[in-house]
């Protein structure tokens, strides 16, 4: 590669255009280590990170790993994700030496949905859209979560109005601990640690997919707009959950 087409690419990364430290970084960085470090040792066994595979996840997979926490590491194959995002779990796993459960939908449930509603339902309604992500999401996350009293996310306040006053840890419509242990991060802080620590990523990440979920559901944004444009883009700003955040919530006690 010529050092100018070498010099192109890196200006195009997302590392490039967003990575930089700013005030409070390493600060922000051990308050959600304590946060994680908390919540291991209150759920000894029984806690799962419950990754997108988007860049906040592999942040927080990387903390979990990097300070040995006993903290399952999971995600849901929905059938539909990009190759980008499935080869992923593989470098991962080689990366950090850990294995990543995947739950996937029920085979006969897709089926029977795509049968009777075609492959290109989202679109149709967000009635449609809610049903798909019930089956190829929310059943597999149940699962996931089944005999588990804590699961990790990687929500953050700055990237929508509807997540803009989550809780570091909060309690989910079943009891269970949610932790959120990079709400407070910023854009900037998230690649600043990928930079600093050379953390794997999802490479449309560069192709300015901010956003990364099921291929039929995700764009790329153009400059300007937000980091959930590109995410069920057809439907109304209100709308651009897929259920798994959408349970009411309670704050729980903060980490010390």
């Amino acid at each position: 590669m010529s050092a100018v087409v070498s010099a192109v690419v890196s200006t195009a990364s997302a590392i490039a255009r967003h990575a930089r430290k700013t005030p409070g970084f390493d600060a922000r960085v051990a308050h959600s280590l304590a946060v994680l470090r908390q919540a291991a040792a209150e759920h000894p066994g029984t806690i799962v990170q419950a990754s997108s595979l988007g860049v906040e996840g592999i942040v927080i997979t990387d903390l979990i790993a990097r300070h040995a926490l006993p903290i399952a590491i999971a995600t849901l194959d929905t059938g539909t994700l990009h190759a980008e995002t499935i080869e992923l779990i593989g470098r991962i796993e080689a990366r950090y030496a850990r294995s990543v459960e995947v739950y996937r939908p029920v085979h006969e449930s897709v089926v029977h949905f795509v049968g009777r509603n075609g492959s290109d339902a989202m679109y149709e309604s967000v009635a449609l859209r809610k049903a798909c992500c019930r089956i190829r999401k929310l059943e597999p996350m149940a699962r996931m979560l089944d005999g588990r009293s804590a699961w990790i996310t990687g929500l953050r306040r700055e990237q929508s109005e509807h997540r803009s006053e989550v809780s570091f840890r909060e309690a989910d419509d079943a009891g269970r601990a949610k932790i959120i242990p990079i709400a407070d991060w910023t854009e900037a802080d998230v690649w600043h640690y990928v930079a600093v620590h050379d953390v794997p990523y999802n490479p449309l990440h560069d192709e300015f997919y901010p956003s990364i979920g099921c291929a039929p559901c995700t764009r790329a944004v153009s400059l300007g707009e937000d980091s959930r444009a590109g995410r069920w883009w057809w439907e109304g700003e209100a709308l651009k959950e897929c259920g798994l955040h959408d349970r009411k919530a309670t704050p729980l006690p903060a980490a010390a």
